[in-house]
Formats: C-alpha cells, sequence, structure tokens
C-alpha cells in the first residue's frame, strides 16, 4: 500500500469522526515491514518477516474530552465503525482543557529517509549478512569462545497524519541495524561484550566492524577483578555515556516536568550542567535514526537546544504538554505506532563533542575508571532526584593509561551532579541506540562513587 493510500485512509477517518459528532479530530495511519533475523553458530536460528498496518483516530468533544480507537482494517466500514467508537469514548473521558489538535502544524527538512540500495538487498544476502557477523565475532580472536547471539534487523515504513484543522501529510523511511554479543574467557570467568551498527539501510552497515567490535570488548575484559571503593574520575564510552544522555534526555521532557517526576522540576533556565556540555534535540538531522519531516501530531520537527553553556534552554514538549506548560510545542510528539496517542519525548539527542582524543581524557582523568558497560540504569534511577546505583564494568585508568579490566563495580551519582561534573567531551561520536537515539562522544566526568 502506498503512502498516498494510508494518508487517504487517514482524511477519510478524520472526516467520519467529525460525521459521528466530533468537535475535531485526527487520524494517524501506519504501514511497516519488519526483517529480524538471528544467528547462532553461522546458522539462522530464527527468521521474522511480519507486516502491519493500521490507523488510529483521536476524536476530541466538548471541554476537550478525547477518546482514541485503532483498527488495522482500512475498509469504509470498519473505518466508519472506528471513527465512531473513538467519538463515543470522548463523550464519556473526563474534561482536559488543554487537550486538542496542535495550532500550528508542519513539514521539517529531514533529507533523504530512505537507503536507496534497501529493496536490492533480499532475504537471503541479509542472512548472509548476518553469518558474516557472527563469523567475524567467531573469528576475530581465539580467546573469544562463544557468539551468544547475532541479530539483524531492518524496518521500512509510512506514517501519515490528517487532522480536521486541514493538516494532511505523509513520510517513507528505512533502517536497518545490527549486533553480536560475544563471550571471552571461561567458567565464572566469562566476559561479554557487544558490537553494534545502525544506518538508513544494510548497505550502510559493516559486518566485519560489528563482529570485531563485539569480540574487542569481550577480550579486553578477561582477567578482570573487582576495584577499590574510592570517589574518582570516570570516562564514560560511547555505549554508557548514550546511556545516561538518554536518562536526561526524559528528564527533560515536558510531560516529567510537569508531573514533578523530574530532578528539573523548577530549574528552566538554571545552570544544571557543566559548560561542557551541549545537548540538542535534533529531529531533523542528516543519518538521525528518529529524524522525520514532522512529529507524531502533525508539528514540523526541528532542532530544539536543550543545554547549552549548562542552562537549561528548553523542555521538550508536544502540543498538549506545551499548552499546560504556557509554552509553544517543540515538535516532540513521539507515538510507538498508530496503536496509541501521542506523548512528549526526544527523537535524536545530540550530544557536543569536544577535541580530545580518548587517550586524552584518560589522561585527563589520571586515576579512575573507563566505564564500559551498565547494567539496570533504568531501573536504578530515582526519577524524581535522580539519584543512582547500577553495576558497571570497565577498566581502571592508571596514570592516565588504560589498566586491568573490572567487573562487579559499582557507580553511584545523582544526575545533576554528574551534569555538572562532565569535564571534557571526546571529538569522534557515533549513534548508539540506547535510551532512544543518540549522537555522542565519549565522556569525562570529574566525580563518582566507585565501589
Amino acid at each position: 500500500m502506498s503512502a498516498t493510500d494510508i494518508q487517504a485512509a487517514a482524511a477519510r477517518a478524520v472526516e467520519l469522526a467529525l460525521d459521528a459528532g466530533a468537535t475535531s479530530a485526527e487520524g494517524y495511519g501506519q504501514d511497516e515491514r519488519d526483517v529480524e533475523i538471528r544467528v547462532y553458530d553461522r546458522a539462522v536460528e530464527s527468521l521474522t518477516e511480519a507486516g502491519s498496518r493500521g490507523i488510529g483516530v483521536r476524536a476530541f468533544a466538548s471541554e476537550g474530552r478525547s477518546g482514541y480507537a485503532f483498527t488495522t482494517s482500512l475498509k469504509e466500514d470498519d473505518l466508519k465503525t472506528l471513527a465512531t467508537r473513538a467519538v463515543e469514548l470522548a463523550q464519556v473521558s473526563d474534561p482536559d482543557e488543554f487537550a486538542g489538535l496542535p495550532e500550528l502544524t508542519g513539514r521539517g527538512e529531514a533529507g533523504s529517509l530512505i537507503a536507496a540500495e534497501f529493496e536490492d538487498w533480499d532475504t537471503a544476502r541479509k542472512v548472509e549478512f548476518a553469518i558474516a557477523v557472527d563469523h567475524a565475532a567467531r573469528t576475530f580472536d581465539e580467546r573469544v569462545s562463544q557468539v551468544e547471539q547475532t541479530i539483524y534487523a531492518d524496518e521500512r515504513s509510512i506514517v501519515a497524519i490528517a487532522n480536521s484543522n486541514g493538516f494532511t501529510d505523509s513520510y517513507e523511511s528505512t533502517g536497518a541495524y545490527a549486533y553480536s554479543s560475544a563471550f571471552a574467557g571461561k567458567g565464572d570467568a566469562l566476559m561479554t561484550g557487544l558490537g553494534l551498527d545502525i544506518a538508513r539501510g544494510p548497505g550502510g552497515l559493516n559486518a566485519d566492524a560489528i563482529g570485531r567490535e563485539a569480540a574487542e570488548r569481550a577480550v579486553v575484559m578477561i582477567g578482570a577483578g573487582r576495584t577499590e571503593s574510592r570517589k574518582a574520575p570516570v570516562v564514560l564510552d560511547e555505549f554508557t555515556a548514550a546511556s545516561f544522555v538518554g536518562i536526561a534526555s526524559g528528564a527533560l521532557s515536558g510531560e516529567a516536568v510537569l508531573r514533578g517526576r523530574s530532578p528539573l522540576v523548577g530549574k528552566d533556565g538554571e545552570t544544571v550542567a557543566s559548560e561542557v556540555l551541549t545537548l540538542t534535540d535534533d529531529g531533523l538531522i542528516d543519518g538521525g535514526p528518529s529524524s522525520a519531516p514532522f512529529d507524531g501530531e502533525g508539528v514540523a520537527r526541528r532542532v530544539t537546544p536543550l543545554i547549552e553553556g549548562g542552562v537549561i534552554q528548553n523542555f521538550l514538549y508536544d502540543s498538549r504538554t506545551a499548552r499546560e506548560a504556557g509554552k509553544a510545542s517543540t515538535g516532540s510528539a513521539r507515538r510507538g505506532s498508530y496503536r496509541g496517542g501521542p506523548g512528549p519525548g526526544a527523537s535524536n539527542v545530540i550530544v557536543g563533542k569536544g577535541s580530545a582524543t580518548l587517550e586524552e581524557l584518560l589522561e585527563q582523568a589520571g586515576d579512575g575508571l573507563y566505564v564500559t558497560n551498565v547494567v539496570g540504569l533504568h531501573s536504578g534511577v530515582n526519577p524524581v532526584s535522580g539519584q543512582f546505583s547500577v553495576g558497571a564494568s570497565g577498566i581502571e585508568i592508571k596514570d592516565g593509561k588504560l589498566a586491568g579490566p573490572v567487573r562487579e563495580a559499582t557507580i553511584a551519582s545523582d544526575l545533576i551532579t554528574m551534569l555538572l561534573g562532565v569535564q571534557a567531551a571526546g571529538a569522534e561520536r557515533r549513534w548508539i541506540p540506547f535510551g532512544g537515539s543518540v549522537l555522542t562522544p565519549p565522556l569525562l566526568v570529574a566525580e563518582m562513587s566507585i565501589a
């Protein structure tokens, strides 16, 4: 089905909702095709090709009452039933003075969202790629004892939105990623390492690099021991930096702030980070996994400064939370699928890069810990205070150089103290899909509690 077809169905659902008594309405259509290939020991363990298509209708009644319903059928009778149901739900829901369609809709310039070669890759070629990743992880170093799993996945999707204020538009996008998890060592000393890559299409992924990274990250941890308890500088590699940035972007959600579920409540315009740290939400950046011309309710995506010079510049709002906060939408409405309505969240979070190499960051740290993995971060963070205490592994830093590997450590701090403690950012950045879509370099934090 084409984008034009999905867009027409979304528009028709809006007409039917108005006919059923809605004061205003929005139709959200989506058509996706997904492939996931799991490989174990150079053979396909599972292969899934799936498609999903549907329309969701958000209908509004008097006093901001709203109802949401969805269907997987685009037939006229089913759309009519869908629209009627959404209106019925709206009429019995609670009033909400801030609910409603966005005042301003539009389209930003997100560049090409489709990999030109995407359709050139048939399933057999994707299987060969996944096996090549697995092979690279197993053969890069003889100390690799096992590869737990290797996964290749891609997606081609169409998104269309129409509303009763006259907005109607659509876009198509593709995406692909692959990762491998390797083991090195034996018995209780078994160490793991993850390698990954993400791109618009499979042609942008590097099988050897993914496998090599998984192997290298596992092998370097062989012989890992405990570390002593202390407060010391920490260098976060790109994987762990992205995880913490994802926590920070969640705290910058307008909804989290309005609900009092963020340590940044009441700190709009205040200094909450070091001058070194710059965070930007960029919904249009070329190559961004979450780039799109408009957000989940038709507001044009844009570049939104979040933290500059250590000062909060903006929180992230969809149209509803923007009204409640007395602000304008930042084009930050997100939707998981046609099965649910929008809510505010980050698109692509960009961490400003510095000028230091990794070696220079380690030298600045002196004695500390180079953290390459954290465990339980999302469940280990208090969303109100920002305090965290999470499991970590990595490599000791002695006299500015990498020393022995460390496992079963704990690092603890709180979000604002950590942001204020960022002393330097690396010069090289990469996309990491942890905690959302994050482009980040490694970061040097002045001090954390290590145990």
